[in-house]
């Protein structure tokens, strides 16, 4: 139960800073900020950018069984949401990854989430057709 109570207040810790840096305006902000989410929450921001997704599955077994899912979903939420900070093929990568992880949380956590079915439309979406990757999704 303990447990379960720390895995949501971070839950909650987790979207309301990423809300926060939503809300920023400055570019370079944003960038500095969104390596200050990957350091705060996960890991160092490096680990998930230049390791494969073999080895990006492997860190995550450093966490307890309960924690996984919730950390693979921030870490997707991360690449989501950067994705839009970058230009190609950057963002098609990130979007790519993004994708992995929460099709793979989509058929791993037997939660069902109408908030990640639409981001995986999105993100299919957008690699499919890369003149949408210039608009915002929000």
């Amino acid at each position: 139960m303990l447990q379960q109570d720390y895995i949501m207040r971070l839950i909650q810790e987790f979207a309301a800073a990423l809300q926060r840096f939503l809300e920023k305006k400055e570019v370079e902000d944003r960038s500095e900020a969104i390596r200050d989410l990957y350091r705060q929450y996960l890991d160092d921001y490096e680990l998930y950018h230049i390791s494969t997704m073999d080895e990006v599955m492997q860190s995550f077994t450093r966490y307890t069984e309960e924690q996984r899912i919730y950390r693979m979903e921030m870490l997707a939420d991360l690449y989501y949401v950067e994705a839009d900070l970058k230009s190609e093929p950057s963002r098609s990568q990130l979007l790519e990854r993004a994708l992995l992880l929460f099709s793979f949380i989509d058929r791993h956590s037997g939660t069902l989430s109408f908030e990640r079915q639409r981001k995986i439309n999105d993100i299919k979406k957008r690699l499919n057709n890369p003149i949408s990757t210039q608009l915002p999704t929000q």
